[in-house]
């Protein structure tokens, strides 16, 4: 089944707890991502015969589960032992595309569950499946989502008792930064430095010591928080155990994608003061690094050297996701001219403009785009500007998607499998899998929501 190599398995035993599953009473298949599942090496049909293995019944051959151990920032506020509370890593797989994490999330209490059941619900399940596979076929690095099943039980939640289910997830590793901040917390040195040497062999074999590995996660995630702003996603909780040292999305959360555009915009339930709205991501992902940086500074031999070295390490991000950003904007208005982007990211504010809808029509049918704003005097000012600037519509076509998941077609997928009903999970996953192209078929799925359709606030699920 899996071609595993277990190198986290092989680090010290404080790392990580060693356990297997809790099993379920009734597996049953929800997906399988049978186009992942060839691309990892894998055989489609030898894994859906294994439907017990996916919902935690069974460990495969060369799996050595284990919960790993991290801490992290939430919301601002230090929390000195998290972990995985609800997930296990069953091991590394390497195939065509190189080593991967095989992960079980919702498969029972771990010792870092903190009073949760270590369960999920089937509903955050659908999400992250839908968004994560979105994200993906957008061109975003993003865990990917291999399998969905059913449980046959039911976890209780806020909004009362719900199905249970169980995601496989894939990633280039789920080490955090909340991976480092945990060591650092226990002044644990000889931990430290072996996770270092592990990341920079798993991750960045080109970065020189503590220093090299900071500027290589600072440019991947300066790439990354830049093409989240570019399609309007709102990851909903940037705490550090949330940021990856590979640069991939991981952890949909709350997550959401922006229909009316506003630079403020917020989703998450959690996130009351607005610290990790649209806007406020690049700061968000700068104060990440920082905290990198200073569990890193044990590493780094004197520490008054160490803090002004990592300081001038981290006055460079501003300068890489400038850059990162101007390409991402210049690109989906077709013009590298920030003044002229931020205009009219002003004016789609200003006249509540439907922020992916906005920039497709300027793409396919430039003249429409005036249809998607209120305040259209001003946007005929902007677009004679933008006209006389010779955009690139090429450029623009591969940066602006046809669509994106709407928060209501994935509310509405949620509650169809709550209700036992997978048609319409199944039909916009297929939709979102080519995200490029206007068709008859994905015509209902750019549609942004009716009024009483809108979802104005997303739950984490735990």
């Amino acid at each position: 089944m899996f071609a595993f190599d277990n190198s986290y398995a092989r680090l010290p035993e404080r790392f990580y707890t060693k356990m297997g599953p809790a099993p379920v009473a009734s597996p049953a298949w929800v997906a399988l991502n049978e186009g992942l599942a060839r691309d990892l090496g894998l055989d489609p049909e030898g894994l859906r015969g294994a439907v017990d293995v996916f919902a935690g019944n069974r460990a495969p051959e060369g799996a050595e589960p284990l919960a790993q151990l991290y801490a992290g920032h939430q919301f601002g506020g230090w929390s000195p032992q998290l972990g995985d509370g609800r997930a296990l890593l069953l091991g590394e797989h390497v195939g065509p595309t190189g080593r991967v994490d095989v992960q079980l999330k919702g498969s029972g209490p771990t010792p870092y569950s903190r009073m949760g059941d270590g369960r999920a619900a089937l509903g955050p399940v659908i999400r992250e499946y839908i968004v994560s596979e979105a994200m993906h076929a957008l061109g975003v690095p993003t865990t990917r989502a291999l399998a969905a099943v059913t449980t046959g039980e039911t976890v209780l939640r806020q909004d009362g008792p719900l199905p249970g289910g169980v995601l496989t997830r894939i990633a280039a590793s789920h080490i955090r930064v909340g991976t480092f901040q945990v060591f650092a917390s226990r002044q644990d040195t000889d931990a430290l430095q072996t996770l270092l040497d592990h990341a920079i062999a798993r991750h960045a074999p080109e970065a020189d010591g503590p220093l090299g590995l900071l500027r290589h996660v600072m440019g991947v995630q300066a790439d990354l928080v830049a093409q989240w702003m570019g399609l309007g996603f709102i990851h909903g909780v940037m705490n550090t155990d949330n940021m990856t040292i590979s640069g991939e999305t991981i952890d949909y959360g709350p997550c959401a994608f922006m229909e009316v555009y506003h630079p403020e915009m917020v989703f998450s339930s959690i996130d009351q003061f607005g610290r990790y709205a649209w806007k406020n991501q690049p700061d968000i992902a700068l104060w990440n690094l920082a905290q990198l940086a200073t569990a890193l500074l044990p590493l780094m031999g004197d520490r008054a050297q160490a803090v002004e070295d990592a300081t001038e390490v981290l006055d460079g991000f501003r300068g890489l996701y400038t850059v990162a950003w101007t390409r991402v904007l210049g690109a989906k208005i077709g013009v590298v001219d920030m003044a002229l982007g931020h205009e009219l990211l002003d004016i789609m504010a200003e006249g509540q403009a439907d922020f992916t809808n906005t920039f497709r029509a300027l793409t396919v049918a430039p003249e429409t785009a005036r249809d998607q704003v209120t305040n259209q005097d001003r946007f005929d000012g902007w677009f004679s500007r933008w006209r006389a600037a010779a955009p690139d519509q090429g450029a623009m076509t591969r940066a602006n998607p046809a669509l994106i998941p709407r928060n209501h077609q994935v509310e509405a997928a949620i509650q169809a499998a709550y209700g036992g009903d997978f048609a319409p999970f199944h039909a916009l996953n297929a939709a979102l899998a080519d995200p490029w192209q206007e068709t008859e078929t994905n015509a209902p799925y750019r549609r942004p929501a009716a009024p009483d359709e809108r979802v104005t606030h997303t739950f984490c699920g735990t």
